[in-house]
């Protein structure tokens, strides 16, 4: 037999054959063939894509006439405006790589992030101005500030020596780029909420971020011109990968400031909003809202939330009002985004309650994830499809991060077995859906039985006067751990903890039924999701609502 390989010879890759993947290139096509399009709106402000990947072209050689490139941390403490959308593009454009900062964190871990990622440079946005103030005076290095003095806030102050505007006025003209070198090269770095400790540098890549930018474009249906609300933070795994994908795409951004639920449906309805993205919490704030605001909304906008398992109960108000939800599930880690709950065709002759139900469930691997598994932490055996039996969540492949920077050991331990172990548990369906049961820390086990703290949250949201609720383990003596509620309250409602107690009776399992209960609000994270390490510490403190 020949040995050979014909396929080879002679058939070498070169520049005319070959090119690294890039998000970069999509704003390039996106400028070329639709310049007059618009891009972004920011209040009474629009910009074209031509403007934008100039402005993007302007802010990367001026990065570059100061020194930064290929490697170097630029940092951006801005709200959803063109300004953190160009950074984006204008960043990874110099060779440097993009740190979009929490902007809700203290200054006390932004310092941490700054000095940890060696940032060069800082974009700041002024509304933030008190929280930096605090960071320089914690920095043991200078950094270079520049201000985002954005009109549509007026409050703060201006730190730096100078501004966002007149910086990218000294970039040249005639600059453009839109390829690498190499598409491992990272392109982004996002950190970890820290809840266990500091927290830790997720690194993207080119190649994953064009991936993950076109896959979420595909299970979404987000083809040619979207107009896209930005009510997911820009800063969160890069908003998603949304600000390339919406390049691909030759969407329009809507940019907001604050996500507030009048905001909201302002823009929906001025701009013709056809898709938007957000955690649960996002979803909730719409289903609560006033009804006068509901007044003369479209029906058939697209919502795609994460962050949290959503809660059917909130799915199911949303499609009643008239939107279409995609369920989609990652981690920073993932680039966001890498499992859809895809729907099915048969799941429209089903009611809106049960496809709710479905539509909980976290879903299949996307379009562009190329494995996923539920499977026995320890052996890495993938666990029976039969619903029932919990395992952790792996995925492999391109949609995963380089690793975490400087951070060696904890980056082979995530990748142990040749899989990304996010650490979340799930069962697994015979039609091949996943579902978070909780995380490996959120399950409660409670005198040797196994409660999820998603499903009786579930049972919870279900209830008409709550709003919000969250469940975790409490010590107890004789069973180990019990559940413990907090639940928030929507507004005017009033509950007690024996009508609480008594419809879980209804819903639960006896061992399953919350033995403390706190009414109250309920502390979440900047992206949305509930604080349960601070819960945890105060369900110690709570008495027993129930008997033990």
């Amino acid at each position: 037999m020949n040995s050979r390989n014909i396929y080879e010879i002679d058939l070498d890759q070169n520049q005319a054959n070959f090119a690294h993947l890039t998000p970069l290139s999509f704003i390039e096509r996106c400028s070329s063939v639709y310049p007059k399009k618009v891009s972004l709106i920011h209040g009474d402000k629009t910009y074209t894509w031509a403007e934008t990947y100039k402005r993007c072209c302007l802010l990367a050689s001026a990065l570059l006439k100061i020194g930064i490139g290929k490697g170097d941390t630029v940092a951006f403490m801005g709200a959803n405006t063109p300004e953190t959308f160009e950074g984006h593009f204008g960043v990874p454009m110099s060779g440097a790589v993009l740190n979009a900062l929490n902007v809700r964190l203290d200054a006390k871990a932004i310092a941490f992030i700054l000095e940890h990622a060696e940032a060069k440079v800082l974009f700041t946005d002024r509304e933030y101005s008190e929280t930096i103030k605090a960071v320089l005076e914690l920095l043991p290095n200078d950094i270079l500030v520049i201000d985002i003095d954005d009109p549509s806030f007026s409050g703060g102050e201006l730190l730096g020596s100078q501004n966002y505007e007149d910086f990218i006025g000294q970039g040249d003209d005639s600059y453009s780029c839109f390829q690498i070198d190499d598409e491992w090269q990272a392109i982004s770095l996002n950190y970890t909420s820290g809840t266990t400790g500091d927290p830790k540098g997720v690194v993207f890549h080119h190649r994953g971020a064009y991936l993950n930018a076109i896959s979420n474009n595909m299970c979404w249906d987000m083809t040619a011109h979207p107009v896209y609300l930005w009510t997911l933070p820009m800063f969160h795994c890069n908003g998603w990968c949304f600000p390339w994908g919406l390049a691909a795409a030759a969407g329009t951004s809507v940019c907001l400031r604050h996500v507030r639920d009048a905001a909201i449906f302002e823009s929906m309805k001025e701009h013709g909003v056809t898709h938007f993205c957000g955690a649960p919490v996002v979803l909730n704030t719409i289903v609560n809202a006033d009804e006068s605001l509901k007044v003369g909304l479209a029906k058939g906008i697209k919502a795609m939330t994460a962050g949290a398992a959503p809660p059917a109960a909130v799915i199911a108000s949303m499609e009643n009002m008239g939107f279409e939800v995609t369920h989609v599930y990652g981690l920073t880690e993932t680039y966001g985004p890498c499992v859809v709950c895809a729907p099915q065709d048969d799941w429209a002759d089903l009611s809106i309650d049960d496809r709710a139900e479905l539509l909980a469930r976290q879903g299949v691997r996307a379009p562009l994830q190329d494995e996923l598994m539920v499977a026995d932490p320890q052996t890495l055996e993938p666990v029976p499809k039969d619903g029932k039996t919990m395992g952790e969540i792996f995925m492999r492949g391109n949609l995963v991060m380089k690793g975490y920077l400087k951070n060696p050991k904890t980056t082979q331990e995530s990748f142990e077995g040749g899989w990304f172990h996010s650490g979340d548990l799930a069962v697994w369906y015979e039609d091949g859906y996943t579902q978070i049961k909780d995380r490996s820390k959120d399950i409660i086990i409670s005198g040797g039985e196994n409660i999820s703290s998603l499903e009786v949250e579930s049972v919870l949201f279900k209830h008409p006067k709550i709003l919000e609720a969250a469940v975790v383990a409490s010590t107890d003596e004789k069973w180990g751990e019990v559940p413990c509620a907090f639940v928030s309250l929507k507004s005017g409602q009033e509950m007690g903890v024996d009508e609480l107690i008594a419809y879980c009776r209804e819903e639960l399992a006896g061992f399953k039924i919350p033995k403390k209960v706190v009414f109250g609000p309920i502390e979440k994270t900047s992206t949305g999701k509930v604080q349960k390490y601070l819960l945890r510490e105060k369900a110690e403190q709570v008495g027993y609502a129930v008997k033990k």
